[in-house]
């Protein structure tokens, strides 16, 4: 439609910019927006019209409505919108109005690999679960399907897992169902290894 319409409910911005492939390929470092309520999507809008990449997640949810259920899309983390670029980036997305804080990442790399797990499965389009704190479980790594190469933690539910992305900064994550035998732990030392930035190689 034409730039003065009034954009409905239903249209909702894509989770990336459509130019990128994945989010992986976008340059410069990634901030958090905190934006104020409701504003996650109007504020993706402003960013791909102002050219900043971005990284919005977002489910499939039904609401209910005066007796009419409603499938919508909905941020998968409320309230938050990831973006990347240097001080210019920032300062665009301080001029939208529409958010509370830019949350600086000290950790780049970590929030890139956490981000590039749930860009996999959100774009997939499997149902995810939002999942707002962390429990303690088994980290490991799904070794064959379509998610092959995810890493993750198991929470127990059924005759499948649960199986969590994370995004550590938020201490919130999404949860996915995969089947048990698809898994494999991640070994202590090969975890700090990863931690550390550094590739496991074998010797």
């Amino acid at each position: 439609g034409s730039e003065g319409t009034m954009l409905s409910i239903a249209d909702n911005p894509p989770v990336l910019p459509p130019s990128c492939a994945s989010l992986t390929q976008l340059q410069g470092p990634w901030w958090i927006a905190h934006t104020k309520a409701r504003c996650e999507k109007a504020f993706a809008w402003d960013l791909l019209k102002r050219e900043v990449g971005y990284f919005l997640p977002l489910v499939e949810r039904v609401t209910v409505s005066s007796g009419k259920k409603r499938r919508g899309m909905a941020p998968l983390f409320a309230s938050y919108v990831f973006f990347c670029g240097g001080d210019d980036a920032r300062y665009t997305a301080l001029t939208t109005d529409r958010l509370c804080q830019v949350i600086k990442v000290v950790d780049q790399a970590k929030l890139v690999g956490e981000l590039a797990a749930l860009e996999r499965a959100v774009l997939s389009g499997v149902p995810l679960d939002p999942y707002p704190y962390l429990e303690v479980g088994q980290r490991c790594r799904i070794k064959a399907g379509a998610f092959r190469g995810l890493e993750g933690m198991v929470l127990e539910r059924h005759a499948k897992h649960r199986f969590l992305l994370f995004v550590s900064i938020l201490q919130q994550g999404a949860s996915l169902e995969i089947d048990a035998d698809l898994l494999e732990p991640i070994a202590e030392s090969e975890d700090d290894a990863v931690a550390s930035g550094a590739e496991p190689w074998e010797a």
